[in-house]
């Protein structure tokens, strides 16, 4: 990544990630965007950072830059990184310096973990997942590729979440539970049994 970093993505969760690599003593040298808003323009060039135009400009750029995909929804996250690999670009791992990481957690490329994130012992993580602002990873868990940890959500120990699901501000996932593929786990939910793939459960507790 002699030439910096590119972010995929200039709407907030995109900026937020900026803040990020700017945290992490990480250059950015600027943003792609297949459908900028002017409004997200302007916020990005508040910040002093170019706008490179659309994502197929990274074909362009290969192999002198990283890139990290700055969208929050797993499943936009995962149909960009299906199109980003075909250009053979690598994807940067970023972590906060005030994010903890166990000594002894597995991460895939493209992870990224907010201030505040902590992750524990034995924790195995795939490939786009990104923790946000004091979000928590509990002991022995494994969360599979694109998954998104919204705000203070906290997943305890021994937890199994599957590919592209979302778990939302301030939700928990009891220890020793199943999240299954592309689930979505509402805001200030409270998960205490197994969820099946491609459901939204939310309350307390979860249904």
């Amino acid at each position: 990544m002699k030439n910096g970093l590119v972010i995929v993505g200039i709407g907030g969760h995109g900026r937020e990630i900026l803040t990020i690599a700017r945290a992490a003593g990480m250059p950015v040298r600027g943003f792609v965007d297949d459908g900028p808003t002017q409004r997200n323009l302007d916020r990005v060039s508040a910040l002093g950072v170019p706008f490179l135009g659309p994502s197929a400009r990274l074909g362009d750029e290969r192999p002198s830059i990283g890139y990290v995909i700055g969208i929050g929804d797993p499943r936009i996250r995962a149909r960009l990184d299906e199109q980003l690999r075909l250009h053979g670009l690598a994807a940067a791992t970023l972590v906060h310096p005030a994010a903890t990481i166990g000594p002894d957690a597995c991460v895939g490329e493209g992870f990224v973990a907010f201030a505040g994130a902590r992750v524990t012992t034995n924790v195995r993580i795939g490939r786009h997942v990104h923790l946000s602002q004091n979000s928590t990873v509990g002991h022995d868990t494994e969360l599979s590729d694109f998954v998104q940890v919204n705000p203070l959500a906290a997943i305890s120990g021994d937890c199994r979440v599957g590919p592209e699901v979302l778990i939302g501000t301030t939700a928990c996932v009891l220890q020793g539970l199943r999240v299954g593929e592309g689930a979505t786990v509402g805001a200030g939910a409270c998960v205490t049994r197994d969820v099946e793939p491609k459901t939204t459960v939310k309350g307390v507790p979860a249904r």
